[in-house]
This record gives C-alpha cells, structure tokens and sequence, in this order.
C-alpha cells in the first residue's frame, strides 16, 4: 500500500468516526445554545433598562426626558456589545481555541494597531463628551456641518441624525466640530401681513391686536402673548406689518402657518384684502398718433 493510499484511509477512517461526529454535534449544539442565551439576555437587559427608566419618569428627581432617550439608547447599546463580546469568547473556548492566548496576542497587536486607529479612537472620546456634556440628545433637532435633522440615536462612535425628508444621516463623532441645537431653547415664530397702500393701516393693526391676546389660549404651543412689532417695510405696492410670537422649541413653524391663517380670517372678516399687484398698459403706438396729430396741426 502505497503512502498517498495510507493518508486516504485514515482520513476515511476519521471521517467514519461516530465519536468525532458526536463531538461536532455537541459542539454546534452548544453553539446554538450560547447564542440562544445572549439573545435572552440582551431581551432582558433592555426590558430591564427601559422599565428603569419608566419607574425614573415618575420620580421627582428625573433628569430631562431628552436626556434620559440618549442614556437608555447608550445603554443598551453597551449591553448589546458586551453580551456579544462574551457570546464569543464562548464559542471560541467550544472551539478549543485558546482564548487567554489569543486575549494576550491580541492585548500586542492592538497596540501596535493602535496607532493606525486614532480616528476610531478619536471618535470614541468625542462620543463620550457629548453624551457627558449633554451638547445634543436623541430627540433633539440639530444642525451638523451641511446635515440638518433630528437625532434619531447617539453611540460612542456615530451619531445618526434624521432629515425631515427621511434621509438617515451616520456622522463618526470625531468629525462632529460645531453643532447648532434647535430644541433647547425657545423658538420664534415669524409673520408679516401684507396690506395695500389703499387700506386702512391703522384699522388693520387694531384687528390684529385685538386677535393676538386669543392665540395664547387657543394653541398651547406659544409661551408668551403674540406681539405686533408695526410696520416693517414698505414695498412697491403694500406695507409690511410683522408679528412674532415666542413658542416651545421646534413649534415656530406650526404656530406660523396658524397665525398667518387667523389673521386672514380677521382681515377679512373687517373688510381688509390683501394686495395684488396692478399691471399698467403702455401703447407705444398711442403716443406715435398723437405726435403725428400734432406736427399735423402744426403744434
């Protein structure tokens, strides 16, 4: 019998093993087991910190709902990694592949690595300050750079942001410089009025103050009583009143639109219109037959 025919039969004969293929059943058995169980736990963990955090909102020394969204999403997070990361260490001991080795070599080379990965790194570290100095929180509607949307999740790594078209934004937070946050403190809602030069100016400002002390009661959104400022331009064919009203934060555009619609209503209501532009004809032609008539008359 030849060598290459010995190395073919014991092969065969290792293969033909029950004991072998028992192992491998077992081994895969518990594969499936361990991860069963790391899916439980990551179920439970995050049952566990969203009921904790259901129980903080009805306690009198609660943190910010804004902040409390961005702990529970890190948190979970955090779960979520290290149970993985134990899953594995798990199936890699099934394995009998020696772990506290390869802990150990990887211990050297992550080092040496290390060097290469300071943006993952960096963007670690810049996650962490965020979320410690609460400069944005999931929920919050912020501007990054040219990204402008809601906070939809916040790791120590990326940051996702949202845009109100749908777009979902993943920004590495080393790269996070400037940030400009919407949802902290109160917004300002905006409206200018329109009025022909041929209206009543003051007639329509009375209209207009009569209405606003009834805003404040009637959308719950704005904080404090609606002001009319006065005229704020005069334009080729109109005036400009403006109106602000301070509202919750992110409110502004909503109270806006109710405002601009209120106030149409009352305007007209009163007989006020708006103004449209006039359109004035000129005849060239006109003029032309006029001059002939009168160099013809001698004029």
């Amino acid at each position: 019998m030849s060598y290459l025919e010995k190395i073919v039969n014991s092969a065969i004969a290792k293969l033909l093993d029950e004991d072998l293929w028992v192992n491998i059943g077992e081994i895969i058995l518990k594969i499936i087991v361990v991860l069963v169980i790391a899916s439980i736990v990551i179920k439970i963990g995050r049952a566990a910190i969203r009921n904790i955090f259901r129980v903080r909102s009805k306690s009198p020394l609660r943190i910010s709902e804004r902040r409390e969204n961005t702990l529970q999403k890190l948190l979970e997070n955090i779960i979520t990694y290290v149970v993985y990361f134990v899953a594995l260490i798990t199936i890699l001991s099934l394995l009998t592949i020696d772990v506290k080795g390869l802990l150990a070599g990887a211990g050297i080379v992550g080092l040496a690595v290390g060097f290469g990965a300071q943006s993952l790194v960096r963007d670690i570290i810049s996650g962490f300050f965020i979320i410690f100095e609460d400069q944005f929180s999931v929920g919050d509607y912020v501007g990054i750079g040219k990204y402008v949307g809601t906070v939809e999740e916040i790791g120590l790594r990326t940051t996702k942001i949202k845009s109100w078209t749908g777009e979902l934004h993943i920004l590495p937070n080393g790269r996070i410089t400037e940030v400009t946050n919407y949802s902290i403190h109160n917004s300002l809602a905006v409206v200018d009025i329109n009025i022909p030069y041929d209206g009543n100016i003051e007639k329509a400002e009375k209209v207009i103050e009569e209405l606003l002390p009834n805003m404040s009661n009637k959308y719950e959104e704005i904080v404090s009583l609606p002001e009319l400022l006065g005229v704020q331009q005069l334009g080729t064919s109109d005036i400009m009143l403006r109106v602000v009203a301070e509202t919750k934060p992110m409110y502004h555009w909503y109270i806006a639109r109710m405002l601009r619609k209120e106030i149409k209503l009352a305007l007209d209501a009163n007989g006020i219109k708006a103004p449209f532009p006039k359109l004035v004809m000129y005849s060239r032609n006109e003029d032309a037959d006029l001059y002939n008539h009168r160099v013809h008359r001698g004029e």
